[in-house]
């Protein structure tokens, strides 16, 4: 059966245009994108009033599995991507064990093609046990399917073996995805360093412990001209680095999460762990300077960064609970309400942050809308308003830090593959 998207507005991130068109599936690929196309023998997709855009790509999801189950599992996981309108996502490395032979790579993929509700593709380590001292066996991690390697959750510390990584993944067309913070200034920290961690008698995460990270791996990419790909910016002497390195030419790109340019360290007065997150949320200026970097295109990519944790991990005192926050079924919705509606980006503009810009980062052909590309769409209504509250969240874990905010923006339909997954709030598994 044919299946016919219709009376939808297209949205095409590669070149910011918008036009109304129909969009026409046959065997799981887009086959035509042009208006007024015949109904006859199609199933109907109705999209008036709709936007229809490339699927969503994420590039730094913790789904937990293996290892910690009782927080997310790659078919919960993947269900909240769903819900968010991300047809692929790439899940990173820290778990238990690691993502450092083939063996858990092989595990990751094989689980997500009988679970999974969205397409799966796993980060592998870059060190072995993710200890930063030993390189794991990268060429047996890309050829077990690895998309990229990455220690995320810590840096690594030893410059010699981060220069031997970045020579390693020359042999193959993969990032490496630097969590990018000095342990020796970060150490025991636990939200921003400045006026309200001395305020509430918290210890602080200088932004300097990301940003001499930042420098120092760009410094040793740019040496040994490879790629690298910065996670999680937060802070504005971040964006500032990375924007002059941009301009000499580093193969470098980078990416922000949605709570960096819609909150900041004030929302900490209450000790609500729900916005504890490593790096911490950052003070005013560096919250506009992303929004800035995502404008002039310093920053290449939205990611969700999705961290879930137990109720009972996070009902901790504030210094016991863990960092983290899970992103994926809000991250379309805090960008209308937080960037389109106060014309930062346009509707195109962050589209393109969540589909091409993340799709070109891990140089897989996602994220576009076109004749002959496979079939992953997501539809979505920019005015729809709702409020945020525990049960909107499908995944295992619950610590938004917007539960109890009106957002602006939903998903109405998601076809990965040329499937209706979801549709209006239901899932087509």
């Amino acid at each position: 059966m044919k299946i016919l998207i219709k009376n939808g507005t297209v949205i095409d991130p590669v070149i910011g245009d918008i036009k109304k068109s129909d969009v026409l599936i046959e065997n799981n690929r887009i086959s035509s994108v042009i208006p007024n196309i015949s109904e006859d023998k199609c199933e109907i997709f109705d999209a008036s009033g709709l936007f229809v855009c490339p699927g969503f790509v994420d590039i730094h999801v913790h789904l937990r599995e293996p290892g910690f189950e009782t927080m997310e599992t790659i078919e919960t996981g993947t269900r909240a991507a769903l819900k968010g309108g991300f047809t692929t996502v790439a899940c990173m490395p820290n778990t238990n064990p690691p993502v450092d032979n083939e063996g858990i790579v092989s595990l990751i993929k094989l689980r997500a093609e009988k679970d999974g509700y969205v397409e799966v593709l796993p980060v592998a380590c870059i060190t072995k046990q993710r200890k930063g001292e030993e390189l794991a066996e990268i060429g047996k991690l890309v050829a077990a399917g690895a998309c990229a390697i990455s220690d995320d959750g810590s840096s690594v510390m030893n410059s010699m073996v981060m220069r031997r990584a970045f020579e390693y993944i020359k042999m193959f067309n993969i990032p490496l995805i630097a969590h990018c913070e000095d342990h020796n200034l970060s150490k025991r920290g636990q939200i921003n360093e400045g006026y309200y961690s001395t305020s509430l008698g918290l210890n602080g995460i200088p932004s300097i412990s990301e940003e001499s990270m930042i420098m120092r791996d760009i410094l040793l990419c740019e040496y040994v001209d490879s790629r690298l790909h910065i996670a999680h910016v937060s802070t504005k002497g971040s964006v500032q680095i990375i924007r002059e390195a941009k301009k000499r030419g580093v193969k470098v790109t980078c990416e922000t999460a949605p709570h960096f340019f819609s909150l900041t360290e004030e929302v900490l007065a209450g000790y609500d762990t729900n916005f504890k997150v490593n790096p911490p949320l950052r003070e005013k200026e560096d919250l506009l300077a992303i929004q800035r970097g995502l404008k002039d295109g310093t920053i290449d990519a939205i990611a969700t960064d999705h961290a879930p944790h137990t109720s009972d991990d996070k009902n901790k005192e504030f210094q016991d609970a863990p960092f983290g926050m899970i992103g994926l079924e809000t991250a379309f919705s805090v960008g209308v309400t937080e960037l389109v509606k106060k014309n930062i980006l346009t509707l195109p503009e962050l589209i393109k942050k969540l589909t091409t810009g993340p799709a070109e980062v891990l140089n897989i052909e996602r994220g576009i809308i076109k004749e002959g590309s496979l079939a992953n769409i997501t539809i979505v209504d920019k005015d729809k308003k709702y409020t945020v509250d525990k049960e909107f969240f499908v995944g295992k874990s619950k610590n938004s830090p917007f539960i109890g905010r009106e957002l602006t923006g939903s998903i109405e339909g998601v076809f990965v593959n040329g499937k209706l997954k979801y549709d209006k709030g239901v899932f087509n598994k």
